[in-house]
């Protein structure tokens, strides 16, 4: 480690705070007998620590590679809301928010507040929203450098200095990967925990090295503050035409979000997490958490191309020691590798974060029984369905003991993040969609000719052309054929997609397999459905 990353004072950069400023605020919240705090340091400094400290290494070209060890996802069976009298009869309890007492709570506040006593830790303040009107201040409290970097990456900076000097934090986060809970003394379900306290405004993450709990805390916390506003909070991406129309993309993990968002032809707004405003759509993040295992170059090039920029954090990603070039499609450690970069490593992008209303809303699955057609227009009630039921499939092989595509429902696409009752969201999207007449389309990205293992996955050009037509206009007036299963409208013909493909049932050898897994399909959803 450099002389230089040791100084306190080389960290608090142009004394944006001065050291006794930001010494007392880390006190009034249990922080003392630190031996080193670094404050807002730039990514170069942030590289610089982790590999001085052996926290990671650079590849080709300048991307940090980093190992989260035995967490290679999040933990949501390890994730509590403190029950406590200024959010406890808003909360969704049950089995996404599990309720954890104020007692527990400051048990393992005050282990974590001794663990972190004589150690180094880095400090970013920041901001969750791109509208000055709804955006959140916080602060990330790392034990890593890179941790801290990931943090800057993925939330939006403050660049003047006299506004970073006044900046008050609203929640803190404090990540501390080393620092394990005792499930028997401390009441949780393993030595992982994320604890979110909505009176305390604080965060408590320990016993994993995964970035995305960081990431997806915060988003939690902005989805229970933001609808108590009326603002919609989307799991969602987003970007602009041409001609300044806005679409957004609904979709759980692995159906395409930050893929299909980054779109050569229109301007990116975010990947992953957004709200929606009387005013418009808004980011909440200033960077991109991308899976990549498998990314290729030719189908997604502008993403491709951040693993191979410097200040991009690779998590779990294959690196050769020798020559330091990746391997993206070795998935030996997970097959959830990630890339953290800033936006600013996409060249497409919308700077300010926001935008106007969506003209379009496409929900996105990935259909692993191979029925659901690959485009179709949703009536807005059809939409507040698909919306509520959040439906995409797990293949085999993704997770133990999964041998046969396996049927998952996420309501609002985003369950294990959604604080408030589904019915919140909804009725919020409901108006959003009604207000602004904007049409909804869903988009299966999943098997065609068959379910996984028999079938193919749909071919990303057709996608991106099906996509395409639907955000230019060019299906508002197209004759459609209705699904006899879900009751879906689908265009019958599309520009540069074969006709056979639009209609999923075409595309089965066997016609009676098709139409015995689209029944099973259709009462599954229906099951789901029984709790709204």
């Amino acid at each position: 480690m450099s002389k230089e990353f040791k100084t306190k004072k080389s960290f608090l950069g142009v004394l944006m705070k001065t050291e006794n400023q930001l010494m007392n605020e880390l006190r009034e919240i249990g922080i003392k007998n630190i031996h080193a705090v670094h404050y807002n340091c730039s990514s170069a400094a942030l590289v610089e620590g982790a590999v001085r400290r052996g926290e990671g290494s650079l590849s080709h070209l300048g991307p940090l590679v980093v190992r989260t060890g035995q967490h290679t996802g999040r933990s949501p069976n390890d994730k509590f809301i403190v029950r406590e009298p200024s959010s406890e009869k808003n909360i969704w309890w049950g089995k996404v928010n599990r309720e954890i007492s104020p007692e527990k709570f400051d048990r393992i506040y005050a282990k974590m507040m001794a663990y972190i006593q004589n150690k180094e830790i880095c400090v970013q303040d920041m901001y969750a929203g791109h509208d000055v009107n709804y955006r959140l201040p916080i602060r990330i409290i790392t034990e890593t450098s890179w941790h801290s970097l990931f943090a800057r990456n993925l939330f939006v900076q403050i660049e003047d200095p006299e506004e970073l000097k006044n900046h008050k934090s609203e929640f803190t986060v404090i990540q501390m990967p080393g620092f394990h809970a005792d499930p028997e003394t401390d009441g949780t379900n393993s030595n992982v925990f994320v604890i979110i306290n909505f009176g305390a405004k604080i965060v408590l993450i320990g016993g994993t090295s995964y970035a995305g709990e960081i990431k997806k805390s915060i988003f939690s916390v902005m989805n229970y503050l933001l609808p108590l506003k009326k603002v919609m909070s989307m799991h969602c991406s987003a970007n602009v035409g041409k001609k300044d129309d806005v679409a957004v993309f609904f979709g759980l993990s692995g159906t395409g979000k930050t893929t299909l968002s980054a779109d050569p032809n229109r301007k990116l707004i975010g990947d992953d997490e957004h709200g929606w405003s009387d005013e418009g759509v808004f980011n909440f993040e200033g960077g991109c958490y991308a899976k990549v295992i498998n990314l290729s170059k030719e189908a997604e090039p502008d993403i491709y191309e951040t693993t191979r920029k410097f200040g991009t954090v690779l998590e779990n990603v294959a690196m050769d020691e020798k020559t330091r070039r990746l391997d993206l499609n070795d998935a030996s450690l997970t097959e959830n590798t990630r890339a953290a970069y800033p936006i600013t490593h996409i060249p497409n992008i919308i700077e300010e974060g926001k935008a106007g209303h969506p003209e379009n809303i496409v929900m996105l699955t990935a259909d692993a029984f191979g029925v659901l057609p690959p485009i179709s227009k949703l009536t807005s009630e059809q939409a507040m369905y698909h919306f509520l039921s959040g439906y995409t499939a797990k293949v085999a092989g993704t997770e133990k003991g999964v041998t046969e595509p396996k049927a998952t429902f996420s309501t609002c696409f985003g369950a294990p993040f959604m604080a408030l009752h589904p019915s919140v969201y909804a009725n919020l999207l409901g108006e959003r969609i009604e207000n602004h007449k904007a049409k909804c389309w869903l988009v299966n990205t999943g098997w065609s000719g068959g379910p996984y293992g028999v079938g193919k996955r749909m071919k990303i050009q057709y996608t991106r052309a099906m996509l395409n037509a639907a955000l230019n206009g060019e299906l508002d007036n197209v004759e459609t054929f209705e699904d006899p299963f879900f009751g879906l409208n689908i265009p019958k013909e599309v520009n540069g997609v074969p006709s056979e493909v639009l209609n999923p049932r075409d595309t089965w050898e066997d016609k009676n397999n098709y139409d015995e897994m689209a029944k099973k399909l259709a009462s599954m959803f229906r099951e789901n459905f029984k709790e709204f």
